[in-house]
């Protein structure tokens, strides 16, 4: 099993494939660097796999590759950053107790 995490622009969203598949997606809302991730899915034929995980780590990734920070509206994304804690500089400090970090 192939899975790949890439941004697409077009559609405002990080999406994940598995094999080519398009298994699942993080939209976002830029503005400037920061970046509001509001929804997080997988399919269902794709579930319990780990993937949402892989998403959110994979957007993570990029969005802190770019120099951008993380407002995670999405309840699943605080927990994935609460796992991850290198990820927890991304959410601005002033930010990290509205979403529980």
């Amino acid at each position: 099993m192939t899975t790949s995490v890439q941004d697409n622009p077009t559609s405002s969203r990080f999406e994940i494939t598995v094999d080519g598949e398009l298994a699942g997606y993080v939209d976002y809302r830029k503005d400037g660097t920061e970046y509001a991730l509001p929804h997080t899915r997988i399919y269902p034929e794709f579930e319990g796999r780990g993937l949402g995980g892989q998403l959110v780590t994979g957007a993570l990734g990029e969005i802190a590759s770019r120099g951008g920070t993380v407002l995670p509206y999405c309840p699943f994304v605080p927990k994935v950053i609460r796992d991850n804690p290198d990820f927890l500089a991304l959410v601005p400090l002033d930010q990290r107790e509205t979403f529980g970090l």
